[in-house]
């Protein structure tokens, strides 16, 4: 099964209610009370995230951390990545060298780098704003085979 971390999960959680004021500054303890998480663990996410520019630090009496751009502008895939690594669902991550002894022979290794493409590129396209934002009752069920019926038609 494919998932990410816990620390990647709380991290985009604490991005994506940082979202709802982006021009907001947050300390690690009102964060992690209001997210209602682990205060050690968020103070490590933060500090990751802002290492790899998703957020900026401030020091001082007013200091805290905030979003270093936008939430339009901060792709899930970049909370991921700094927090978990490069996105990937095998071994063998695009054309780099991977740690897999059979990749020089695999013959499915292409296969693989088209389905990392395809999910990195699905999480490029995902926002935190898209994240901050709740979603439509109506979910589509994955894995079940089945389709839904389609939304109701607007009335005029």
């Amino acid at each position: 099964m494919f998932r990410i971390t816990k620390q990647t999960d709380y991290g985009i959680v604490l991005v994506s209610h940082m979202a709802a004021e982006p021009e907001r500054q947050f300390t690690a303890p009102d964060l992690a009370a209001e997210a209602q998480l682990p205060l050690p663990m968020v103070a490590k996410i933060l500090k990751l995230l802002a290492r790899e520019g998703v957020l900026v630090s401030h020091r001082g009496v007013n200091g805290g951390y905030a979003l270093a751009r936008s939430p339009r502008a901060i792709a899930v895939s970049e909370v991921i990545t700094a927090l978990d690594g490069p996105i990937a669902m095998t071994e063998c991550i695009d054309d780099g060298p991977g740690e897999c002894v059979q990749e020089l022979i695999c013959p499915l290794r292409s296969n693989w780098q088209v389905i990392n493409r395809a999910v990195r590129r699905a999480l490029d396209e995902i926002k935190i704003a898209d994240m901050a934002q709740p979603l439509p009752e109506r979910l589509v069920p994955l894995g079940r085979g089945r389709s839904l019926p389609p939304p109701p038609a607007a009335h005029a």
